[in-house]
């Protein structure tokens, strides 16, 4: 799903108008019909008890129409219009004039009762065209609203979020409704405390326009995830499926490799091998017999060198920094030219060594957290700026970066692919080495390095996903990936047969 940017949005409405022969008060209409018809389905009881804060641009006028809507149905409704949010807009008029002659009033001073936990909130005070900081007053209001005892219900975006730098106010949302299309704002990081949940309507707006548009960001949604998917082959057999070779492990760090094996192998390769230090071997093979074993060094690996011929190979879990380790990781990129996945202290080794990211072959896909990505390529101001520099670096080296974060993002050749599977659950210990293995694995079943990508990170948040009815957030560790990696592609079939 492409996302776009504020003067393309604005663009698309005004395209939407002239081709489809309406007024933009009439898509205002359509916007808040939309918003209503959702607010509808899931607050169906009519003792729900709703507060709207409009501001005076097309975003309170979106909110008077919902409020409309509210009142008509029989909801009990209480409209505050903010007046120092934003210039009368003559949207916001006509909406104004349709609320007031249905006889509902919006009074900022009136009271109204509530039975707990039946109020709702509903922000409509700035929509995307805020740019400037909003006045105290407003801020008050915004203060009142995040202190409420009742659910938030944003509309279109948070009030006080900014769409091209940082947020440092905002409406928190429990629920975001926006319009059409998804806004790179609601996945940066310093954006998260704003915004749990994001729900996108359609609105209708011209379909050619929507096409032609050329962007750099996308949201994989579960289409996108589906058109990639590769579904196993009935013939298959093992060696069909693919060979997939983990190099990691030292003394203490054994566990890293082999949760990364395990899920190169549920992730439907046909074989693995782990080529570890000879102190994990015992661990490997008790572990995870399925896997074939290769061993160098004692405590460490100290050279890299094996005959089989993997499809692909994933290297640096538990692998530590030892000297002849980094050295042997030197040795092996001057020669690899299979698919490979970097991650972990063979990270922080090419940090160290930045001169050997020259050695990586072409789609090398690199998978650090912001610590290990901020030793790659230098520090960055904000979230829009270290958006920038990681194109810059995925150019400059001809790789694909996994930037892991709540919302990961795949870069790679300029775009932006950003990820809308997982939740807090995957912040434990050893789940950044599954998805290492789960990458890994599908890039030996033959996905290209992007796909494997992009599809390696969505499967991996969706284990959690899948989890966390059954075990919670705070129970899941990094094992449950790889147990939950059945059941995340058997949601991914089912949403593929509904197609």
């Amino acid at each position: 799903m492409k996302i776009f940017d504020t003067i393309n949005i604005r663009e698309a409405d005004k395209t939407t108008i002239t081709n489809q022969n309406i007024t933009s008060y009439q898509l205002m209409e359509r916007a808040g019909l939309e918003a209503f018809l959702w607010i509808k389905k899931h607050y169906p009881d009519k003792e729900t008890t709703f507060h709207v804060f409009c501001g005076q641009g097309n975003n309170g006028g979106d909110g008077l129409v919902i409020a409309r809507l509210l009142y008509e149905d029989g909801y009990p409704l209480k409209v505050d219009i903010v007046e120092e949010a934003g210039n009368p807009t003559p949207d916001h008029e006509s909406a104004l004039a349709a609320f007031t002659s249905t006889g509902a009033v919006h009074d900022e001073n009136s009271e109204y009762e509530y039975e707990k936990g039946k109020l709702i909130y509903i922000d409509a005070l700035f929509g995307i065209g805020l740019n400037r900081e909003m006045p105290d007053s407003v801020k008050k209001v915004v203060d009142y609203i995040n202190a409420c005892e009742g659910q938030v219900l944003s509309i279109d975006v948070p009030s006080g979020m900014f769409m091209d730098r940082p947020t440092n106010f905002a409406v928190k949302s429990d629920i975001l409704l926006t319009f059409m299309f998804p806004k790179l704002a609601f996945y940066l990081p310093g954006n998260c405390e704003y915004i749990r949940r994001i729900k996108i309507l359609d609105i209708g707006l011209d379909k050619d326009f929507i096409k032609n548009y050329v962007s750099d960001y996308y949201l994989v949604s579960p289409a996108h995830a589906n058109q990639i998917y590769h579904p196993i082959q009935p013939h298959a057999h093992k060696g069909t499926q693919g060979h997939a070779l983990i190099i990691g492990g030292s003394y203490g760090k054994i566990g890293a490799v082999c949760l990364a094996a395990k899920a190169a192998l549920k992730s439907g390769c046909g074989l693995v091998t782990a080529y570890i230090p000879k102190c994990g071997y015992n661990v490997m093979q008790t572990a995870f017999p399925e896997a074939m074993v290769l061993t160098d060094g004692d405590e460490y690996i100290t050279k890299i060198g094996f005959d089989l011929q993997p499809k692909a190979i994933g290297i640096g879990p538990g692998i530590g920094q030892h000297l002849e380790t980094q050295q042997a990781i030197k040795e092996f990129l001057s020669k690899v030219n299979v698919p490979l996945v970097i991650d972990a202290d063979a990270l922080n080794i090419l940090s160290s060594n930045k001169e050997w990211l020259e050695l990586l072959p072409e789609n090398t896909i690199l998978t650090p957290h912001p610590k290990e990505l901020e030793r790659l390529m230098g520090g960055w101001d904000t979230d829009f700026d270290k958006i920038e520099k990681m194109k810059v670096f995925t150019k400059q080296h001809n790789i694909i970066l996994v930037a892991k974060d709540a919302h990961t993002m795949v870069v790679y050749k300029g775009s932006i692919f950003i990820n809308t599977t997982g939740n807090a659950a995957l912040a434990t210990g050893g789940t950044g080495d599954t998805l290492t293995g789960i990458i890994t694995g599908l890039l030996a079943q033959g996905y290209e390095a992007a796909h494997a990508a992009i599809f390696g990170v969505y499967l991996h948040g969706l284990t959690a996903d899948v989890a966390i009815s059954e075990t919670s957030m705070q129970a899941f560790t990094a094992m449950d990936v790889v147990t939950y990696l059945g059941k995340a592609y058997l949601k991914i079939e089912a949403e593929r047969r509904q197609k």
